[in-house]
């Protein structure tokens, strides 16, 4: 019972710190906590990618589906309070404009928002928008809690490749998770892959090679440049691989519509 109960602390403890979500005033963001909670992100994703795929099921009613898509991505947002964004923004700015170690990470902890910022956002939110607005109402539904969950888990890798930079604890949002156990990244990881089922076609969880692709290249990058990862950096690879699994999604169906699907071709052939 005190496992369970413990186990429910850090659950919230992650929605609390990812999110905009109310949760328990009784709830103490230690670091012993954020470091152990992010086995959660998964559900975290689920939480947000439902929050998202609800918003687009009720809107879908009573407006155009374009306008359902981009309400969802209104709705995901407001949840986490730009959270993850904020970080892409940042990682633009800070690598777009510094040249060094040291500079990158003061330009990262300023909180003004730069061009490079800007664009990159807005570039993201376009990419985002078209490749959920060219799938069919119920594929959107499957994509926004796959990628949420999916996006969240190569963030959580992350915390396993690489280390944390900001030794010196001026993190913009401290304290922050840094440490992921094996156990805890096996378990994010086939949770991650759950929604896949909502598909209907084995082929879907092919999602999971170019999300990782995209994460390890972007993890190689920053490993380049500052040596490992900031808070920041995670809402990037969150942010980017959210994306790689939306534009995926919209190429496996466009050419699924077209060739018709690998998987009732392998299952005919029996």
């Amino acid at each position: 019972m005190l496992k369970l109960k413990k186990e429910w602390e850090l659950l919230l403890t992650a929605l609390g710190f990812f999110t905009r979500i109310p949760i328990p005033h009784n709830i103490a963001f230690s670091q012993e906590n954020l470091n152990r909670c992010n086995r959660y992100l998964p559900i975290i994703g689920l939480i947000v990618g439902g929050i998202g795929a609800g918003v687009f099921y009720g809107a879908s009613f009573i407006v155009p589906h374009s306008v359902a898509v981009l309400v969802s991505m209104g709705a995901t947002i407001l949840a986490t309070g730009a959270f993850h964004e904020d970080g892409f923004a940042d990682v633009c700015d800070a690598f777009g404009g510094g040249w060094t170690k040291e500079k990158i990470l003061i330009i990262m902890k300023d909180s003004r928002l730069g061009a490079y910022g800007a664009i990159g956002i807005l570039m993201l939110l376009l990419v985002k928008f078209q490749t959920l607005n060219v799938l069919s109402s119920w594929q959107v539904i499957a994509a926004l809690i796959t990628a949420h969950m999916i996006s969240r888990t190569m963030a959580a890798w992350t915390m396993y490749s690489l280390e944390y930079v900001r030794e010196d604890e001026t993190s913009k949002s401290k304290p922050i998770a840094k440490a992921l156990r094996p156990k805890d990244l096996i378990l994010a990881i086939s949770v991650a892959l759950l929604p896949g089922f909502l598909f209907h076609d084995v082929f879907v969880f092919l999602i999971i090679i170019p999300a990782f692709m995209a994460k390890w290249l972007l993890e190689r990058y920053f490993f380049k440049w500052i040596g490992g990862y900031t808070g920041d950096c995670l809402g990037t690879i969150q942010q980017v691989t959210e994306v790689v699994c939306y534009l995926f999604l919209s190429a496996y169906f466009k050419l699924s519509a077209v060739s018709g699907s690998p998987f009732e071709e392998w299952i005919n052939s029996f």
